[in-house]
């Protein structure tokens, strides 16, 4: 680094890749992000099925998730749907996931999804990428796979999620893969370090 150059070039660097990206945020905008209550945003140029798709998923978590409303699961999610969770372990078909979905409630009762900020897909529907936050209260004791119980602490949690969906010809998800983190809401609801 003569005279500084190393430092006169990084910044170069920095702000080249900057500049390169400002395509890329642009059209990022043309993703708007979707709202309980709202309807889903309408996108100039997305292809209707990729538009049908985030519709759907917006009705799954704003509705027949946050309200519970398994009987129609079945809307978004094939029958035989392969989930992927976040600590590696699978499920398949509809009524192991709806076991493995409800635990949330045992512990917090007004658990939530209100908003997908970032949502987007390929152009042939076929996937899709959603990204949320998880709310609500541990009020009710957290029974543990192994019998042990935490006891409610009382507070609430903002927990960011993402889901990619694999979409069959039928319009319903064959395979999810859900992200979010544990650790992270151990920490939020104050049980964890």
């Amino acid at each position: 680094m003569i005279n500084g150059f190393g430092s006169t070039y990084a910044a170069r660097a920095v702000l080249g890749a900057l500049i390169a990206a400002l395509p890329i945020v642009a059209h990022a905008q043309e993703w708007p992000g979707s709202k309980a209550g709202e309807p889903p945003p309408q996108v100039e140029g997305m292809p209707e099925l990729l538009a049908r798709n985030l519709a759907n998923f917006d009705d799954l978590d704003f509705n027949v998730y946050t309200k519970q409303d398994w009987e129609n699961l079945h809307k978004s999610h094939a029958e035989d749907i392969l989930v992927h969770y976040p600590d590696g372990h699978t499920t398949t078909g509809n009524p192991d996931h709806i076991k493995e979905l409800a635990f949330m409630w045992t512990f917090a009762p007004d658990n939530r999804i209100t908003e997908h900020p970032v949502r987007f897909g390929t152009a042939d529907g076929g996937w899709t990428a959603v990204m949320g936050y998880l709310d609500g209260t541990f009020t009710e004791p957290m029974v543990l796979p192994d019998g042990t119980t935490i006891e409610p602490t009382g507070k609430a949690y903002h927990l960011p999620m993402a889901t990619l969906g694999r979409w069959n010809a039928d319009g319903t998800m064959a395979e999810e893969y859900l992200f979010w983190d544990n650790a992270t809401l151990m920490q939020q609801i104050g049980v964890g370090q």
